[in-house]
């Protein structure tokens, strides 16, 4: 007997230590949170997401990147100012020099004598001898007065500002291939910052509806333990009457403490996946989420429509095919690299001798050690890579849709055999305890109907979870899921409340 009052006594004290925790904690949350939507919170993460921010950041470094090269080809032109001083030095040859000098003197000299002895009827010979001595007094004077080389060193310094010009006119296609990787880049930013925000968007529905899934588990598992206290009770009561064995008022005390161990194990979860929910909208508050977890009752379009759709609208294929057209533009880069380049150039000094010079300059490598065929050859091979990547990235993709679609349609069908199911087991356990009250059937039987029960319920709860996370998968492969929130108002919306 004192056995029994002992244990009558640690039972009741067990219940009352549950009822307040719960009461203290549904108390606790529902005093200090505040009311937020499924919208709310995508709307609030992509706000204050980090991963959103640096994406965007790195978009709108892509689309600068893009303007910057927007006007290539244009002339450039710069301001130059050169500051010199210069010393040079180099020996001259004077030997020509002197030699002409030598023999237009002379010849003017012996023209002139000859006139004169003419003149003054001088015979030729001695006009003859007059002359060579002459030419050998010339040359001698000259060499002595005129070395055959002089040392000449020139010094100067200056400051010269001139302006300069240069205009490619031929690049092999190299100018027009940057511009269009640049802006290929910036487009593929575009794409990158919308996939990043759809996977933020699978993330806070994976994190939102698993904390309404927990919720209804704990409030599942909290009305299943208050259903064992009330067993426990009854129990009680009916062994003190002696309607009941000491063995089966014992079971339903199992039942009770095991059902209040799974309410603990549940409840951390339910604790964790808030935190994991608070710490994606930003926010250290209690959240009391309003769109509850829901199933829609049959599929909004065939599974065709969502193939034909995947080419356009899948963040993954878009991205891709992207990387297809940048490999296209860096063949014609490599290629550009082979051809000739044209260039227009000019100068024009600053000063008062207005000094200038224009003119065109062409280049073509003959030799550098790197063989750009093989660079071609290379970017070919890394666009046909990326083809065939994309292919079977779609592949996958249907896959993925195929197998999330599947998934929607079981989990629809699911819902309708519980929502029956559920009414039977009700039933059942209606009937199982009075048929325990009448001392006709046993406590296992009534512990095993609440069980089941409970069971379904919970079941229901996480087949609707499975249903969302299927159509988050599917919208995603497919590039739609910012369409997630026309789904949960729907007609055909059932609501696992």
């Amino acid at each position: 007997m004192q056995n029994f009052l002992f244990s009558n006594l640690k039972v009741r004290s067990n219940i009352y230590k549950s009822l307040l925790l719960t009461l203290g904690l549904t108390y606790l949350q529902h005093s200090f949170a505040y009311d937020i939507s499924y919208q709310q919170a995508e709307q609030q993460t992509l706000n204050t997401s980090y991963t959103t921010q640096a994406s965007q950041h790195l978009q709108q470094a892509a689309q600068l990147n893009a303007e910057a090269v927007k006007h290539a080809g244009l002339p450039s032109v710069n301001l130059n100012v050169r500051a010199y001083s210069f010393r040079t030095e180099q020996n001259i040859p004077l030997t020509s020099v002197k030699n002409n000098i030598n023999q237009s003197i002379s010849q003017n000299l012996n023209s002139q004598i000859s006139n004169v002895g003419s003149q003054l009827g001088i015979n030729a010979d001695a006009i003859s001898q007059i002359n060579q001595a002459t030419d050998q007094n010339i040359s001698d004077g000259i060499n002595n007065l005129i070395p055959d080389q002089t040392n000449v060193v020139v010094k100067d310094h200056d400051i010269r500002p001139t302006i300069s010009v240069i205009m490619p006119l031929y690049t092999g296609g190299l100018i027009s291939s940057t511009k269009a990787l640049a802006a290929l880049q910036a487009s593929r930013g575009a794409i990158t910052v919308q996939q990043q925000e759809d996977n933020q968007r699978f993330e806070v529905i994976q994190n939102y509806f698993n904390v309404q899934l927990q919720r209804k588990l704990v409030d599942i598992a909290q009305f299943n333990a208050n259903a064992m206290q009330k067993h426990v009770n009854n129990a009680i009561k009916l062994e003190q009457q002696g309607f009941i064995s000491k063995g089966q008022r014992m079971q339903f005390e199992v039942a009770y403490n095991n059902s209040l161990r799974t309410l603990d194990n549940l409840q951390i979860q339910l604790q964790q996946s808030l935190f994991a929910l608070q710490q994606l909208v930003k926010t250290q508050q209690p959240l009391n989420l309003t769109t509850a977890l829901f199933i829609n009752s049959s599929m909004s379009q065939p599974l065709t429509n969502i193939y034909n759709q995947l080419d356009n609208k899948s963040t993954l294929l878009r991205k891709m095919q992207m990387d297809t057209q940048l490999a296209d533009q860096n063949i014609k880069i490599q290629r550009a690299s082979q051809k000739p380049s044209l260039y227009a150039f000019g100068e024009y000094v600053i000063d008062n001798k207005e000094n200038w010079v224009v003119g065109i300059a062409a280049r073509y490598n003959l030799f550098s050690g790197i063989d750009h065929k093989k660079q071609v050859q290379a970017a070919e091979l890394q666009r046909d890579a990326s083809t065939f990547a994309t292919e079977r990235a779609k592949q996958e993709l249907q896959n993925l849709i195929f197998k999330a679609y599947t998934t929607m349609e079981g989990a629809q069908h699911t819902q309708r055999l519980l929502q029956e199911n559920m009414q039977a087991a009700q039933e059942n356990l209606r009937i199982q305890s009075l048929s325990f009250k009448e001392n006709m059937g046993t406590a296992t039987q009534v512990v095993d109907a609440e069980n089941m029960y409970h069971a379904m319920q919970a079941e229901s709860a996480m087949n609707a979870y499975k249903y969302i996370l299927a159509l988050a998968a599917l919208l995603q492969a497919n590039g739609s899921i910012e369409q997630f929130p026309q789904y949960i108002n729907q007609s055909n919306t059932i609501f696992i409340h």
